[in-house]
C-alpha cells in the first residue's frame, strides 16, 4: 500500500468532509482595493483566486473586514478565523503564518506630484525625502533595512487613500503604495480630475510581489494551507488574475 504525503492527505481528508459539516472558511481581511473589498465582484482580485481555490478543495470563504493591525490580530488569535490577507511574505511573518501560494501579484511604485522634482534612481536615494508608507505593511526588504538604520525617514498613515491626500496636500513628497491600489484610487471617483494629473509614478524600484493568505501558524492552519495549496496546483491562477483585472479594467490586464 502506497503512502501518501502529507499535503496529499489533508487534502484528501477535506474532501472526505460531509458537506453540511463544511463551514464556510473565515478570514480577516482590511479593505485593499482592487485586491480585496466588498465593492469590487468576488471581494476583489485575489478574493476571486482564494474562492476558486477552495471552491476546488470543496469549500466555501468568508471575508471580515477590519483596519489592518486589527485584521492581523484577529486573524492570527481570534478563533473564529482561519487568517488573513492578503499580505507580503516577510523572515518575520514565517514566524506567524503558513503562507499559501500566491493569490496575486503586486508592484509597490513611488508617486509624487508632477510639479515637485523626485531624483530616485534607486531605493537608497530615498534618503533624500521623507517617506509615506502605510502603518503595517512589510514593504521592500531593502528600504526597511535602511528605515531601521534610520537611513531612511517615514511617516506612517492609516491607509493608502490617506496618504494620496497627505501628498496631495504636500505633508510629503513621495508615498509608497501598491500600483493598482493606485490606480484603483484615483479612478474610483474619489480624486478630482485635477488631482489625478497632479500625481506622477516612478515604477523602476521595486520588484513584482506576490500576496498571499496567512494561515495561522497551528496545526489546524497547516492542514487548511497544505489543502489550499494542493486545489491551487489544479487551478490556473494566473489566468484567474489576468481576466479578472480584464473584467475590473481592461488597461489593468495587460
Amino acid at each position: 500500500m502506497s503512502l501518501l504525503k502529507p499535503a496529499a492527505l489533508a487534502f484528501c481528508l477535506a474532501l472526505a468532509l460531509p458537506t453540511q459539516a463544511r463551514e464556510p472558511v473565515r478570514f480577516a481581511g482590511e479593505e485593499w482595493p482592487p485586491f480585496v473589498t466588498p465593492s469590487l465582484p468576488e471581494h476583489g482580485l485575489s478574493s476571486a483566486i482564494m474562492q476558486a481555490v477552495f471552491a476546488k478543495a470543496g469549500r466555501s470563504v468568508q471575508i471580515d473586514y477590519f483596519p489592518w493591525k486589527r485584521t492581523m490580530e484577529l486573524g492570527l488569535h481570534d478563533p473564529r478565523y482561519a487568517g488573513f490577507l492578503a499580505v507580503w511574505r516577510t523572515p518575520e511573518r514565517e514566524k506567524l503564518c503558513h503562507f499559501s501560494a500566491p493569490v496575486g501579484n503586486t508592484l509597490t511604485v513611488i508617486a509624487h506630484l508632477r510639479d515637485t522634482l523626485v531624483a530616485v534612481d534607486s531605493v537608497s536615494d530615498l534618503a533624500r525625502y521623507r517617506v509615506g508608507t502605510v502603518a503595517g505593511y512589510a514593504n521592500d526588504e531593502r528600504f526597511e533595512k535602511l528605515v531601521q538604520q534610520k537611513k531612511i525617514v517615514v511617516e506612517e498613515g492609516v491607509n493608502d487613500e490617506t496618504n494620496v491626500r497627505k501628498l496631495l496636500m504636500r505633508r510629503f513628497p513621495v508615498i509608497l503604495i501598491e500600483r493598482r491600489v493606485l490606480q484603483h484610487l484615483l479612478a474610483s471617483g474619489r480624486f478630482s480630475d485635477a488631482d489625478r494629473m497632479r500625481i506622477a509614478v516612478n515604477d523602476t524600484l521595486f520588484r513584482e510581489r506576490p500576496v498571499h493568505l496567512c494561515f495561522k501558524r497551528t496545526p489546524e492552519g497547516l492542514a487548511l494551507q497544505r489543502t489550499f495549496n494542493e486545489a491551487a496546483r489544479q487551478v490556473d491562477t494566473e489566468k484567474i488574475e489576468r481576466d479578472y483585472l480584464r473584467r475590473i479594467a481592461p488597461e489593468q490586464g495587460s
